[in-house]
């Protein structure tokens, strides 16, 4: 398993999005993302930061069911 990337968060934005996130809307420096399954509406924001702490990248990527693998490869 590999270490949580420093990202800012245009690129992480972009790499969940390349997995099916939408972005529903920003309000100040928050950005909200969602995505449809089959049986539930999975929500999460990204904060508008340069660099996303790695600590709050690793609560972003749980919350969206994503390893730290499958994230990378989405980059």
């Amino acid at each position: 398993m590999s270490k949580v990337p420093s990202l800012s968060f245009a690129e992480i934005v972009r790499a969940l999005q390349r997995d099916g996130w939408v972005v529903v809307r920003q309000r100040g420096s928050h950005i909200r993302l969602q995505k449809r399954t089959a049986n539930e509406t999975l929500k999460l924001v990204v904060p508008a930061h340069r660099p996303v702490k790695r600590s709050t990248l690793a609560h972003i990527l749980k919350q969206a069911h994503l390893g730290v693998d499958d994230f990378l490869a989405l980059l």
